[in-house]
């Protein structure tokens, strides 16, 4: 049963959550720079046939965004956090939604990675979330 301080807001940020933060930036930037740079190179070696240059760096830059603030908001407030947590949680669940519908429609196997990657992510930003109040 769920007491009425579990609730409340903490202005605690858990040194667990700092971390994850640096450990989701350098996932973030591994995938960004490829993506940004050489997508013609690094999606058809991850079983795309049809690769969009643009389409394919706006999603790196993306990826770039998220993961430089996670990296740069690593040491900030209670607040800071629980704001980039709702922006994770967007970002993780729309993904997570995407992912899915592609392999719906014959993306390939590679996806259920990503897929796996995003919903795991999804938890663990869910769960800091309601952690924080």
């Amino acid at each position: 049963m769920e007491s009425q301080l579990d609730r409340q807001p903490t202005s605690e940020v858990p040194n667990s959550l700092r971390r994850w933060f640096v450990v989701h930036f350098a996932a973030d930037i591994a995938f960004a720079v490829p993506l940004l740079l050489i997508p013609e190179l690094l999606l058809p070696a991850l079983g795309w046939t049809c690769v969009d240059p643009v389409l394919s760096r706006l999603v790196g830059a993306a990826l770039m965004g998220i993961g430089m603030a996670s990296l740069i908001e690593r040491n900030a407030s209670a607040d800071t956090f629980r704001s980039m947590l709702n922006l994770k949680i967007v970002w993780a669940t729309s993904a997570v939604f995407g992912i899915a519908l592609g392999l719906a429609r014959g993306g390939p196997p590679v996806n259920w990675s990503f897929l796996v990657i995003f919903a795991a992510f999804l938890g663990l930003w869910a769960y800091y979330r309601r952690r924080l109040g």
